[in-house]
């Protein structure tokens, strides 16, 4: 039993879709990256799913280190995502609006306020992904060498998203009273500044926009470290998580809900959502045959570049068809490499076989098949503690999206495991978040 609580689906949007030879299918949108109207239609076919949020991730550079194959990946330039979603919250009016903005390489006062400007333009749907920016290429667009290792980048994340949340409680919420006959603009006992010094940065603010709609945006991330772990329990409200298989998936979900308590957090005030690629059709032949349509598009050259970007180790040296490479464990240098070498090992799998299933998903969830299928297996891993909601990656664009809407949606209803409406105004409402509080607060 679901004792009446419901699942919550972020729309992960990508330009053609999430499978890597995704531009290539004759029905994907090839020149997505650069066409609005395109990201008009899949916002607001998410929102007549009633999806919780958009989910827009981002990298600050165009290289990957695939460079040789870098002319056959659709992923090297679009939108900016900040822009983009500022544009889509004029074209929807429930659908939450979340990004990517990485505190290793943005200043806390630019971040706070972009953000705080989208959700007063949203009335109250936006959210901020706080990420470190793993890829060290990314340095090189902002002149700073080298790039700082990952646990002082958690370090700095950690000052970096206090700073943020302080400035947005620059102002209360009733601060601007507008009084035009007594010239008064606002109570100046309801304005607060900030003024930190800490080890990375010195903001004095207030922040030039007032307070949000929702308290303040959503604060997502997305890391599977044990630096990630603790940095989300602490304060995160969303996680975005990558897993194969259930047990993994519970196994994340209960060490980072056991995480929260030492902060003074409930479970409930923090959302894990698995991300999970769907390829859905009326029958199960139907659905295979629409995958393997997209995987038999991949080409090689990017499919062990990709690869080797995301486990950090060259395999172009190696047979395609041959075995994956024993790797020293010291040489996987992100938490998802160990994950996709343990698979590869227990299952004898090629490399061609490796980065076929690593190039659908990304390491996250794939499933394949009918819209039964698919609630199935979305209602097992949140019955079973593995997963608050899940972060939806259609594998193409616009049609893997309306099939999920069409097919997968009404099946979750039916099951009484998704809305059937938005229940409030905001994205904090929509995910059954608490309003926070504001730091200059009385107790």
């Amino acid at each position: 039993m679901n004792n009446g609580k419901q699942l919550k689906l972020g729309m992960f949007i990508r330009p053609s879709g999430h499978h890597i030879a995704s531009w290539r299918h004759p029905q994907a949108q090839a020149d997505a990256g650069e066409n609005f109207k395109h990201f008009v239609g899949m916002a607001q076919t998410a929102e007549r799913g009633l999806f919780d949020m958009l989910f827009s991730a981002d990298s600050a550079t165009a290289f990957t280190a695939e460079k040789s194959s870098l002319y056959r990946t659709h992923y090297v330039a679009w939108i900016d995502p900040l822009s983009l979603l500022t544009a889509l919250a004029a074209c929807t009016k429930n659908i939450g609006l979340v990004c990517t903005a990485s505190t290793s390489f943005e200043e806390p006062y630019s971040v706070a306020r972009r953000f705080a400007s989208l959700d007063l333009i949203s009335h109250g749907r936006g959210g901020w992904n706080v990420v470190t920016t793993g890829n060290p290429l990314v340095a090189e667009n902002y002149g700073l060498e080298p790039h700082l290792p990952k646990p002082e980048r958690y370090r700095k994340a950690r000052e970096f998203t206090d700073v943020v949340r302080g400035l947005w409680d620059s102002w209360d919420a009733d601060a601007f009273i507008r009084d035009r006959e007594s010239g008064v603009y606002f109570d100046a006992a309801k304005m607060h500044i900030l003024d930190h010094h800490g080890p990375y940065y010195n903001v004095r603010g207030p922040l030039n926009v007032g307070r949000s709609p929702q308290g303040h945006p959503v604060i997502v991330q997305a890391g599977a470290s044990d630096d990630g772990k603790e940095f989300a329990a602490e304060t995160a409200e969303v996680v975005f998580t990558a897993h194969e298989h259930l047990e993994s998936a519970k196994a994340f979900y209960a060490d980072l809900k056991g995480r929260m308590p030492k902060y003074g957090r409930e479970p409930d005030d923090l959302k894990i959502m698995p991300g999970v690629l769907v390829t859905v059709a009326p029958t199960r032949q139907e659905a295979q045959e629409k995958f393997q349509r997209l995987q038999d598009l991949i080409h090689p050259e990017i499919g062990v570049g990709l690869l080797s970007r995301r486990v950090e180790v060259d395999l172009s040296r190696y047979p395609v068809d041959g075995p994956v490479p024993e790797i020293e464990d010291d040489a996987l240098r992100n938490s998802r490499s160990g994950i996709m070498f343990e698979a590869a090992r227990r299952e004898k799998l090629t490399i061609r076989q490796l980065y076929q299933r690593f190039a659908a998903s990304r390491g996250h969830l794939c499933v394949v098949g009918t819209p039964g299928d698919v609630a199935d297996l979305m209602e097992q891993w949140f019955l079973e503690g593995c997963a608050d909601g899940f972060n939806v990656m259609p594998p193409t664009f616009p049609g893997g999206l309306d099939d999920f809407v069409d097919l997968v949606i009404p099946e979750l209803q039916r099951r009484g495991l998704f809305r059937d409406r938005y229940e409030g105004a905001t994205l904090r409402e929509n995910l059954g978040l608490k309003l926070p509080r504001s730091r200059y607060e009385k107790q």
